[in-house]
C-alpha cells in the first residue's frame, strides 16, 4: 500500500511541474498502465490551448486523437456544471461530439486507452494570426504582454520573489534594500562614467544607478538594451535605485540536457539563395549526393543513413525587390520560379528524412515578425513534397519522441534582428560580431527574447501574446541569415547556426561580411555533439 502511494504521489508531480491538474479517475487509470510520458508528450501538443486539467475522458480523447478543435475552456466549464449539478447533459454532448456515436456511452477501461504513436515531427507554435487593423493598443497590450511574460520567470529568482513595484518603491520613506522588476525604457551614461537606466512598470518608472566601481554589474549593464525586462536589487533612495545586483530572465540551470536512447542526426541549413547568380548549386548537389549515400567514405556514408531530420531555416530563395538592383544580381527574375528550383533541390533529398522549413528575410512572405509559413501560391511545388512540415519564423517543433522520451524542442529563428545587436552591442561587436552568432544567439536566450528592443526587427504587436519571447527552453536553438556555420552550448541549449549556399555578394563585401558557405552542422541526437561538414570546393 505504502508503494501504491508513493507511486501516485509521484504521478501527481510529475505532471504539476508541467503545470497540469490531475483528477481522481485520470490518476487511477494512470496508476494502473496508462505510459505517463506517452501522456505528457499528446499534452504538449495541446500547450497552448490551456488545457490545466487532466481527467479520464481528457486521457481518452488525447489517445484517440479527436481534439483537434476541443475547447478545453468550454469543456472543463460543462463538467464543473455537470459536478455541481447545474446541468447535467452538456458535458456528456461535448464528450459525443468529439468521440466516436459508438464509443462515448461505453465505461472507459484502461485497456480501451488507444496506443500512443510518436509522431517524428510535432509543431509545438507556429504563428499564423488573421490579417487585421492594428491601433495603439494592440501595441501596449504587445508589451504589457511580454512584460508580464518575463515577469514572472524572473519572479522565480529567490531574490526576486517578492519584488515591489515601483511606485510602492517610491513612496518609501525609508532607505533600504528594495527589488524590482521592469522593462528598460532609457539608458544613458554620465559624465562620471556611471550608468544610469530607466525602468519602468506598469505602476511607474524609476531610475537605477550602476557604478563603474561594481565592476561584474557595470559590465552587465553596459550590455542593456532598451525593451529588455530585467530585475534589479539595490537600495533605494528618493526617486533612484543604487544597484547591487542585476538579472536577466535567462535559462534556468535545472533544465535537463536531453539526449536520445538512440543514434541519430538532425542536419540544419540556411540561406540557399535559390535564384541568385551566386547561387551556389554544385556544392548543395554535392550535399545531396551525400546524403543519398552515394558519395564519402564508409563512415560518412554510414552518418548519412543515420540522418532523420533536415532544418531549413529561412531565405529558401534570393527574392525579387528584397534590396535596390537586386534584378541585376538574379539568375531566376520571379519568385515562383526561385521556388520551384528550390524544389527540385528538396525533392532530391531521401524521403525517409523529415524537413522543417521555416522563412526568412529574404522569402516571399511579410517581412514584419512572426513571419507566416510560406505562401503556399508562391512555394507550392515544397508543399507537394511528402517529407516536408512548413513552420512560421519563429516556431517550435518537438523531434524525435519515443516511448520514455519527450524528444527534443527546436526553437527556430531566422536570425533578421542579429544585424541591429553586431551595430549597437559593443560586447557583441569587439568579440567578433557576425563571425561569433553564439555570442548572440546566447544574448538572445540571457534575455528570453529574440527581439527585445523595438527597433531591431519589423513586428506585428498582437495584444495576445508576444510571439518573440523564449517561453519554452529550448533543447536546439537554430538559426541563419549571418551565413557562417557555428555551434555551441549554452546551459542545456544548444546553439546551431546555419551557413549558406550563395558566395559573396558585392553588398556583403560593402559592409564587411564574410560568409562561410556550404557548411552544415549536423548534430548527434545521442550525444549532442555537433560537427560541421563541408561541402565547398576546398
Amino acid at each position: 500500500m505504502a508503494q501504491e502511494q508513493k507511486t501516485k504521489q509521484e504521478l501527481v508531480s510529475y505532471f504539476l511541474e508541467r503545470e497540469i491538474l490531475l483528477s481522481e479517475d485520470a490518476l487511477a487509470a494512470l496508476h494502473e498502465g496508462a505510459k505517463k510520458a506517452e501522456v505528457a508528450a499528446l499534452l504538449r501538443e495541446q500547450a497552448d490551448k490551456g488545457i490545466l486539467h487532466l481527467s479520464r475522458d481528457v486521457l481518452q480523447l488525447l489517445g484517440k486523437g479527436t481534439v483537434g478543435n476541443a475547447n478545453w475552456h468550454d469543456l472543463e466549464t460543462s463538467r464543473a456544471m455537470l459536478e455541481n449539478g447545474r446541468n447535467k447533459t452538456l458535458y456528456h454532448r461535448f464528450l459525443e461530439h468529439l468521440t466516436e456515436p459508438d464509443k462515448h456511452t461505453a465505461p472507459l477501461k484502461v485497456e480501451d486507452l488507444p496506443k500512443v504513436s510518436f509522431p517524428q515531427v510535432r509543431i509545438i507554435t507556429s504563428h499564423d494570426e488573421a490579417p487585421a487593423k492594428r491601433s495603439v493598443a494592440d501595441f501596449v497590450g504587445y508589451f504589457t504582454q511580454r512584460y508580464k511574460k518575463l515577469e514572472a520567470m524572473l519572479r522565480g529568482r529567490p531574490e526576486v520573489q517578492s519584488a515591489m513595484s515601483i511606485s510602492k518603491v517610491l513612496l518609501r520613506k525609508d532607505k533600504g534594500t528594495v527589488s524590482v522588476i521592469g522593462m528598460v525604457t532609457r539608458k544613458e551614461e554620465t559624465k562620471n562614467g556611471n550608468i544610469i537606466f530607466t525602468l519602468e512598470d506598469t505602476t511607474g518608472s524609476v531610475k537605477v544607478h550602476v557604478s563603474q566601481t561594481k565592476e561584474d554589474i557595470y559590465t552587465l549593464a553596459r550590455q542593456i538594451v532598451p525593451d529588455e525586462v530585467i530585475a534589479v536589487v539595490g537600495t533605494n533612495q528618493g526617486s533612484i535605485i543604487f544597484s547591487n545586483k542585476i538579472m536577466q530572465p535567462d535559462l534556468p540551470a535545472s533544465h535537463e540536457f536531453r539526449k536520445s536512447p538512440d543514434e541519430t542526426y538532425a542536419l540544419f541549413l540556411s540561406d540557399l539563395h535559390v535564384g541568385s547568380k551566386e547561387f551556389l548549386e554544385d556544392d548543395l548537389l554535392r550535399f545531396i549526393q551525400w546524403i543519398q549515400g552515394k558519395t564519402g567514405s564508409d563512415a560518412q556514408r554510414q552518418l548519412a543513413k543515420k540522418a532523420k531530420y533536415l532544418f531549413i531555416v529561412g531565405d529558401l530563395i534570393d527574392g525579387v525587390g528584397i534590396y535596390p538592383g537586386q534584378e541585376n544580381d538574379l539568375a531566376i527574375p520571379d519568385v515562383c520560379g526561385q521556388y520551384a528550383a528550390c524544389a527540385r533541390f528538396i525533392a532530391q533529398i531521401p524521403q525517409r528524412i523529415k524537413i522543417i522549413i521555416c522563412p526568412g528575410n529574404h522569402d516571399a512572405v511579410r517581412l514584419a515578425e512572426p513571419q507566416p509559413v510560406l505562401d503556399k501560391g508562391f512555394a507550392k511545388p515544397l508543399y507537394e513534397l511528402p517529407n516536408v512540415t512548413m513552420v512560421s519564423n519563429p516556431s517550435v517543433v518537438n523531434i524525435h519522441a519515443s516511448e520514455g522520451f519527450s524528444g527534443f524542442d527546436v526553437l527556430l529563428y531566422h536570425g533578421y534582428s542579429f544585424d541591429y545587436y553586431v551595430a549597437n552591442v559593443d560586447a557583441l561587436r569587439n568579440a567578433g560580431g557576425y563571425d561569433r552568432a553564439d555570442l548572440i544567439m546566447k544574448f538572445m536566450l540571457k534575455r528570453r527574447h529574440l527581439a527585445p528592443t523595438h527597433a531591431s526587427t519589423p513586428y506585428i504587436p498582437d495584444c495576445r501574446q508576444d510571439a518573440l519571447v523564449i517561453d519554452r527552453v529550448p533543447d536546439i536553438f537554430a538559426t541563419g541569415h549571418i551565413h557562417k556555420s557555428i555551434a555551441a552550448n549554452y546551459c542545456a541549449t544548444t546553439m546551431i547556426c546555419g551557413s549558406c549556399w550563395q558566395a559573396k555578394t558585392a553588398y556583403q563585401e560593402k559592409v564587411g561580411h564574410h560568409p562561410e558557405p556550404s557548411r552544415v552542422p549536423i548534430i548527434n541526437l545521442q550525444t549532442r555533439e555537433v560537427k560541421i561538414l563541408r561541402f565547398g570546393k576546398e
